[in-house]
């Protein structure tokens, strides 16, 4: 079983956008998908509840009751964590996770409540033997706008995590939102650039680079 958390401390990064487009993607290619929802808003959850029928099915798990419990028989498990993950409660997060991805907003607000938990997951002892793997995406930005090149330069300077892609500021991810899909279910022709700037994160995840080294 494959284990995939995005995670970040920040709230309004992004977590249920990128976990749902995960879980859609994998769930189109006839994978088994469970999309475990730990943070208390269930936005994925919400997401899950109007989600088609025709669509391919993904399990919702309520991660913020108390009682996680993944189905044995999933392929794929997606966490989608809630804000303010700190301490004990983000090491027992790290505990579950082979791959990891860490969304950051280009604003000075996001940038700097980013620097230190990404070096706290970092310096997780699971994180330190390559048991999980860190990847670092910018997420909703404007390429003209200077911030923009700021977090660009910033995401490259991190050590030990690989900056993997820019997902741009988009009304697609909330149409897709509104109606229970993800990124990759939407008509190809109005979303071909969204379908290019996450094809590194899917070839990442789809790599030895994202899974554990043991």
């Amino acid at each position: 079983m494959r284990s995939i958390m995005v995670l970040n401390s920040k709230g309004g990064s992004g977590k249920s956008t990128i976990a749902t487009s995960i879980a859609s993607y994998y769930a189109s290619q006839g994978k088994r998908v469970v999309l475990a929802d730990c943070d208390p808003q269930a936005s994925s959850l919400e997401w899950l509840a109007v989600r088609p029928s025709g669509r391919s099915s993904i399990i919702g798990v309520d991660g913020a009751s108390g009682n996680l419990r993944i189905p044995r028989s999933a392929d794929y498990v997606v966490y989608d964590t809630p804000a303010a993950v700190h301490g004990k409660e983000l090491s027992a997060f790290l505990r579950r996770a082979q791959s990891i991805i860490i969304p950051v907003l280009p604003s000075p607000i996001d940038m700097r409540a980013a620097t230190p938990f990404i070096q706290k997951v970092l310096d997780n002892s699971r994180v330190a033997r390559k048991e999980a793997r860190v990847a670092l995406i910018a997420n909703r930005c404007r390429e003209n706008y200077n911030i923009y090149h700021q977090l660009d330069t910033y995401l490259r300077k991190v050590r030990k995590a690989p900056f993997i892609s820019v997902l741009r500021e988009t009304q697609n991810y909330v149409r897709a939102a509104e109606r229970g899909l993800g990124i990759f279910e939407l008509a190809p022709y109005s979303v071909r650039r969204d379908l290019d700037q996450w094809d590194p994160i899917i070839r990442w995840l789809a790599s030895k680079r994202s899974q554990p080294a043991n």
